[in-house]
C-alpha cells in the first residue's frame, strides 16, 4: 500500500511539473504582452500628438524634478522601449523594472487618479504593477529572447 501511494505521488508531481513548466512560460508570455501593450498604446498616443503631450506634461502631470519636455521624452521613450523589450522578452526583468518605474511615475505625477469617483484608473496601475513584479521575480519565461540567448551559450 505504501509503495502504491509513493508511485501515485511521483506520477502526480511529474505531471504537475510538466504542466507548470509549459504553462508558466505561456502565462508569462501573456502577462508580458498584456502589460506591455497597455504602455505601448500610451506611448504611441503620445507620439501621435506630441504638442498635446508636452502640454499635458506642462499643465496636467506634476512630474517632480524634471522639466515637462524632459519628462515627456523620458515617459514616452520608456513606454515604447521597455514595452518592446518586454514583448520580445529581451532583458525581460530589466524591461519589467523599467515599466514598473514608468508606472510609478505615472501614479506619482497624476494625483487626480486617487480622486476619481471610479477607482478603475488607479486599480489598473495596481494590477499592472503586480503583473510586472511577477516578471521581475520569475523572469520572462522560456518563450522569450532571453531564454533563447541563454540556451545558445
Amino acid at each position: 500500500m505504501k509503495n502504491n501511494s509513493v508511485w501515485r505521488y511521483a506520477l502526480w508531481s511529474g505531471q504537475q511539473n510538466a504542466f507548470e513548466q509549459y504553462f508558466s512560460s505561456v502565462f508569462l508570455l501573456a502577462v508580458r504582452v498584456f502589460v506591455a501593450w497597455q504602455f505601448l498604446k500610451s506611448g504611441l498616443v503620445k507620439i501621435e500628438d506630441w504638442p498635446q503631450t508636452v502640454e499635458l506634461f506642462s499643465s496636467e502631470y506634476q512630474v517632480p524634478v524634471l522639466s515637462p519636455i524632459v519628462a515627456a521624452w523620458m515617459g514616452t521613450v520608456g513606454e515604447l522601449l521597455f514595452s518592446f523589450l518586454l514583448i520580445v522578452g529581451l532583458f525581460g526583468r530589466w524591461a519589467a523594472l523599467g515599466l514598473l518605474t514608468v508606472n510609478a511615475m505615472a501614479v506619482i505625477s497624476y494625483p487626480q487618479l486617487f480622486e476619481f469617483e471610479c477607482p478603475a484608473a488607479i486599480n489598473d496601475h495596481k494590477y499592472w504593477a503586480i503583473l510586472l513584479m511577477a516578471v521581475v521575480v520569475f523572469g520572462a519565461g522560456k518563450l522569450s529572447l532571453d531564454a533563447l540567448l541563454y540556451r545558445r551559450k
